[in-house]
C-alpha cells in the first residue's frame, strides 16, 4: 500500500494525515474526481492536487501545515481543511486561482497528489461510520477510483519528475526575471532557491 502516514510537527497528536502519490491518472478518473469534489459528496473530501505544480515534499506539507493551523484556530477561508490544503499553496488569496492552478483539473491532470486528513482518535468516535474512516478504508476508495493510475512513492527525487518549472512553478510564484534566482548558474541550486522562495512567500501570506 503506497499511502503514507505524516506527523507533522506542532500538530496535535493523533491527528493522521495520509498522502499517495499517483502517475498515469487517466483523464475519465480526473473527471470523476473533481465532479464529485464539486458536488461536495463527503466520501469525496481530500486534497487532489495536481503533482506537476509540487517542487517537493516540504512544499506540499508547508500547505498542509498551514491547512491544519487554519483549521484549529477557526479561520479557515473554505469549507474544510482539504479544499484549504490547495487554496494554501498559493502566494496570495486568490482562491479561485489557487483551486484552477494547484487543484485537479478534469481531463487534464494525469500526475496526481492525495491528502487525506483524518480525525483526531477523539473526534473519530463521534463521527457518523458514513464519514470516519481508516487508511486501510481510504487506500481501498482510491484505487477503487484510480484503476490503471501508478502509485507511487511520494519522494523529492519522484516529484521531480513531474514538477513543471517552467509553466507552472516559475509563472505562478513570479520567479521570472528575479536577479538573485538568474544569476545562479548552477540549476540544481537555482531550483533549491527558488523552492526556498516559494516556501518563504506562502508563509509571509499568513502574516
Amino acid at each position: 500500500m503506497a499511502l503514507e502516514r505524516i506527523q507533522l510537527d506542532l500538530v496535535a497528536p493523533g491527528q493522521d494525515i495520509l498522502v499517495a502519490f499517483f502517475r498515469d491518472v487517466s483523464a475519465s478518473a480526473s473527471e470523476l474526481l473533481q465532479k464529485e469534489l464539486l458536488a461536495r459528496n463527503p466520501a469525496f473530501e481530500y486534497a487532489f492536487i495536481d503533482a506537476t505544480s509540487i517542487i517537493s515534499r516540504a512544499h506540499l506539507l508547508s500547505a498542509v501545515f498551514s491547512a491544519l493551523n487554519a483549521a484549529a484556530t477557526g479561520s479557515l477561508r473554505t469549507p474544510n481543511v482539504h479544499s484549504e490544503i490547495v487554496i494554501s499553496l498559493g502566494p496570495n488569496n486568490n482562491i479561485a486561482n489557487a483551486y484552477r492552478r494547484w487543484g485537479i483539473q478534469a481531463g487534464k491532470t494525469s500526475n496526481l497528489i492525495v491528502v487525506k486528513v483524518l480525525p483526531s482518535t477523539k473526534l473519530e468516535s463521534e463521527l457518523p461510520s458514513s464519514i470516519s474512516s481508516t487508511s486501510e478504508q481510504v487506500w481501498a476508495h482510491l484505487t477503487q477510483h484510480l484503476q490503471g493510475a501508478t502509485p507511487t512513492p511520494l519522494t523529492d527525487e519522484e516529484l521531480a519528475k513531474t514538477t513543471d518549472w517552467a509553466a507552472k512553478i516559475r509563472k505562478y510564484y513570479k520567479l521570472n526575471g528575479v536577479p538573485a534566482l538568474d544569476a545562479i548558474k548552477d540549476e540544481a541550486a537555482k531550483k533549491k532557491e527558488m523552492e526556498r522562495h516559494v516556501i518563504m512567500g506562502m508563509a509571509l501570506r499568513e502574516l
